[in-house]
């Protein structure tokens, strides 16, 4: 009987969350994502995570004052409000021709030379800006690629989530126990590799972020590790609304041992740095909420 209350339970949900999928698809991408962006900005300050944000920031960013903090925070939820809302409409954004994403003539033009040399790549990203848009842009672009993502624990939910995800950004990998062999699969059938590195991975090595000890993910360094694949990292800026600049940092040259071979715990050391420098560029725009140094 208790199963099949939480099933029906699921399910509900996930009707629910259809019915909200259409009307954010009806009213509109700009009205979608100002719409999230208040709704987040008013009730994300009364949930739990607003204590595990400001906790962050203070923690990260010592050297602001508490007016600061609380500003950083607010646009932190006005962009994850945003990105929520903006889901429906992910394949607008990501469509080369409707203009809402751009980047610089240099990032372009590796973009197309990866494209053309045909190469798998790795491409790390973290949860800064719209971090759903790069995999579904290049993608559109003509990307092969896999993803790997969390899957939701709602059954119906997460089938829902996947579909869309596979239609748009490619092959998509959950993370678990099996997630490596089946990134490792889709490397040597050719497909290039993506995934955010920026959450805490209680598994891997304790690597330094903002200063501070923080449990990070290994699996993209093991990964170049075995493979020699090029390393690069892309992240998605948002400039208003749902307006984004796309940049290309790489490849990244990683740290290696003194067999020649990549230097994993070294290498995932400077991933985190490259994205410590994105979040201190654009600091409202990252998940601060995510209890990232927690033991």
């Amino acid at each position: 009987m208790r199963a099949a209350l939480l099933t029906a339970g699921e399910w509900l949900a996930a009707v629910g969350g259809r019915l909200a999928f259409a009307v954010l698809r009806l009213i509109g991408l700009r009205a979608a994502s100002a719409l999230g962006g208040a709704v987040l900005r008013l009730i994300g300050p009364l949930t739990r995570n607003h204590r595990f944000m400001m906790e962050n920031l203070r923690l990260a960013l010592p050297e602001m004052t508490p007016a600061q903090h609380a500003a950083i925070a607010r646009a932190a939820w006005d962009n994850l409000g945003r990105t929520s809302f903006e889901y429906p409409h992910l394949d607008r954004i990501a469509d080369p021709a409707g203009g809402l994403v751009h980047a610089d003539a240099e990032v372009l033009a590796t973009f197309e030379r990866l494209l053309a040399d045909g190469r798998p790549v790795l491409t790390f990203a973290a949860h800064l800006g719209n971090w759903e848009v790069p995999a579904a842009v290049a993608a559109a672009h003509g990307q092969r690629g896999a993803i790997l993502y969390r899957r939701p624990n709602n059954r119906f939910v997460a089938a829902d989530v996947e579909r869309l995800r596979q239609r748009l950004m490619g092959r998509m990998i959950p993370a678990g126990l099996a997630a490596p062999i089946r990134l490792a699969e889709a490397l040597d059938e050719g497909l290039s590799v993506g995934m955010l590195v920026d959450q805490r991975f209680g598994r891997g090595p304790r690597v330094p972020f903002f200063g501070r000890p923080a449990a990070a993910n290994p699996l993209l360094a093991r990964l170049a590790r075995r493979f020699e694949a090029p390393v690069y990292g892309l992240r998605c800026i948002r400039e208003a609304g749902p307006r984004f600049r796309m940049d290309l940092v790489g490849p990244v040259e990683l740290p290696r041992d003194a067999s020649g071979r990549v230097d994993v715990e070294a290498a995932t050391a400077l991933l985190n740095r490259i994205i410590e420098g994105w979040v201190r560029e654009h600091p409202g725009q990252w998940l601060w909420m995510h209890r990232r140094w927690r033991d």
